[in-house]
């Protein structure tokens, strides 16, 4: 068995599981006390979308490298205001962004494990350092849930993925991003919990607590 001859449980940007990921993650950003969202990898829009219509944020902006998904979220959000309370920019992350204005609110949806690990600490750059957000929401798969989809070992649940972490390897890189750039982390789960091996995918949310003067 493998994931892509089993509908019930793919793991794509259709299924349930991503439908739970937009839910879970769109509690937090209620609750966030900010006004301003970036998400980081936004494809179509639907997230953004879900986000707009909550109505608390000023300003939303989606990054999405992707030309076409890109195109599919202009049309998908055509009827907010483009360019004045929502903003859209196709680009690549592990770029900095020098016009962008800072948001108190970061969000990535299972986007960073589709960055070659080489690449990695140009995105802790841009996260901690040039965005510096309030909150940064982070999900990604749990790699020891994938034998419960009958993938094999090293087997990603994407072909794009270019990785994809164990829980214990995500607390290590997560607490050592916190712990370099002053922020506090809480570790989450989405998705059905099983007893060995956790959630299908892990999530991170970072809560910046040491500010500079300039902040």
């Amino acid at each position: 068995m493998s994931l892509s001859d089993t509908s019930e449980i793919q793991d794509t940007q259709f299924s349930e599981l991503h439908l739970l990921r937009h839910q879970h993650v769109l509690q937090y950003v209620r609750t966030s006390g900010g006004d301003s969202l970036l998400e980081l990898g936004c494809g179509s829009g639907t997230f953004l979308w879900q986000v707009l219509n909550l109505g608390q944020f000023r300003q939303v902006t989606g990054i999405e490298h992707s030309g076409l998904s890109l195109a599919q979220a202009r049309d998908k959000l055509a009827e907010f205001d483009v360019n004045d309370r929502l903003r859209l920019i196709n680009t690549s992350y592990t770029l900095p962004i020098l016009d962008l204005p800072a948001h108190q609110v970061v969000v990535m949806i299972e986007t960073i494990e589709h960055i070659p690990p080489v690449e990695l600490s140009k995105v802790e750059q841009n996260l901690f350092v040039n965005l510096r957000p309030r909150m940064l929401i982070i999900t990604t798969p749990n790699a020891e849930y994938n034998v419960l989809y009958g993938l094999a070992k090293r087997q990603f649940r994407d072909p794009d993925h270019k990785f994809e972490w164990s829980r214990q390897k995500f607390r290590q890189w997560a607490a050592g991003m916190a712990r370099r750039h002053g922020y506090q982390v809480k570790f989450d789960g989405i998705g059905d919990m099983d007893p060995s091996l956790g959630q299908p995918t892990q999530m991170v949310i970072f809560t910046l607590v040491k500010r500079s003067v300039d902040e």
